[in-house]
């Protein structure tokens, strides 16, 4: 049963920074602040936890993607 209800991403989760609409990955959570790193991978930063949002299974998926077949997208 599908809910509409978003939950907060965890750890290993690729997820979207909504303040600078970054796409990335969850790494962990430090001084009240999300860490997050590119898919691609590269430099974490952080993000306020009430604007890291859980991206749809089309999202996700075309996030890994974009990041496998070395396409460039804005904030991979």
């Amino acid at each position: 049963m599908a809910s509409n209800q978003q939950t907060r991403p965890v750890v290993g989760e690729v997820a979207k920074d909504s303040a600078s609409g970054r796409i990335g990955v969850v790494m962990g959570e430090i001084g009240g602040r999300v860490q997050m790193r590119p898919v691609r991978g590269g430099r974490e930063w952080d993000a306020m936890p009430g604007g890291v949002v859980a991206l749809s299974a089309r999202e996700e998926l075309s996030a890994r993607l974009s990041a496998q077949s070395g396409t460039s997208r804005a904030g991979l």
